[in-house]
């Protein structure tokens, strides 16, 4: 009796018997599997789901729903009864001298507000990435205070500072034998002023997104450069600014859309005023729908910024993803 060895032919190769037994799950127990896990998913979402219907889609859409209609003060405890008026709350919008204002100073708060803080956010962060190892802690938690700090109590602070006769600026143009103009009271210097608050207050949310770019840049690569002669200046321009695009997309969009939506330093530091030199749409529409009442001009004034952000942050996105490639 002779036993044959070699390679196992056709005849002889063994089949694992598929099934429950062999470890394949039937089809159909897949379906149910996959139903069962669905089903689970939706029912943890169904409270965010009921919360986000009720108080953020039902609002959008009544609102646009209502950018069409009259309803205002003489119809605000009867709703039914307000008119369809068409398109005749935008068109009023554009032959607005006040919207245009406000329009134009909220252009302005963005061009101005937006580079500024996107600038100084990433010197901070790489300074505070480079040097100084033992305050690190420190500097990050002072720059990012102004970021949790109501803006009320902001408000409060800049308006001392800025106060013209008693103010921190004044007392120090005082010591120095100087004068300073009315931060607040003047149109050439408010909205200026309101900026600086602006900046002050946000660049520490730009600081952390650029620190955590920062330290996610390899260390290799800095090494290279550094053997290779490149000094500070163009290591800043050459490498850190091309592979920090994706981090400043992001900061730019979402710091664009705060900007433009901004509302609450215009309406704590001067009521728009001197002039309307600081009204923004943001706080024209407040006023036109909780002073005035005039919901549906108010509700056009809402979808026109919406309208505004969202070409804004398209084209932002086109310009700046293409380069992150």
């Amino acid at each position: 009796m002779s036993l044959t060895t070699g390679p196992a032919t056709p005849d002889m190769a063994v089949t694992k018997p598929r099934g429950p037994a062999g470890g394949r799950q039937p089809r159909a127990g897949r379906r149910r599997s996959l139903s069962r896990h669905n089903l689970y998913g939706w029912l943890f979402s169904t409270p965010f789901l009921v919360l986000f219907g009720v108080f953020m889609l039902f609002p959008i859409v009544a609102t646009l729903l209502m950018s069409f209609t009259d309803f205002g003060v003489r119809n605000v405890t009867r709703p039914l009864e307000a008119q369809f008026v068409g398109l005749d709350n935008y068109t009023r919008l554009f032959g607005d001298d006040k919207f245009l204002t406000a329009l134009f100073n909220t252009a302005y708060f963005v061009v101005v507000g937006v580079p500024l803080t996107i600038v100084l956010g990433l010197l901070v962060a790489v300074l505070l990435n480079q040097g100084i190892d033992r305050a690190r802690t420190f500097f990050r938690v002072g720059f990012y205070a102004p970021v949790v700090t109501t803006i009320v109590a902001v408000a409060v602070v800049w308006r001392f500072v800025l106060d013209p006769s008693d103010g921190l600026v004044a007392g120090i143009a005082s010591e120095l034998g100087a004068t300073v103009p009315d931060f607040l009271g003047s149109q050439a210097w408010a909205m200026p002023s309101l900026i600086a608050m602006a900046v002050w207050r946000n660049l520490g949310t730009v600081m952390v997104l650029f620190i955590a770019g920062l330290q996610a840049i390899p260390t290799e690569v800095r090494e290279a450069a550094r053997l290779d002669g490149v000094g500070a200046w163009q290591e800043l321009c050459r490498i850190t600014v091309p592979l920090l695009r994706p981090t400043m997309l992001y900061a730019t969009v979402i710091t664009t859309i705060g900007y433009l939506n901004v509302f609450e330093e215009p309406f704590v530091m001067t009521q728009g005023g001197p002039s309307d030199a600081t009204l923004t749409v943001s706080l024209d529409m407040y006023r036109e729908g909780f002073n005035f009442f005039h919901m549906g001009y108010a509700s056009a004034m809402a979808y026109v910024l919406f309208v505004v952000i969202m070409g804004i942050t398209v084209l932002q996105l086109r310009l700046l993803k293409d380069n992150t490639r």
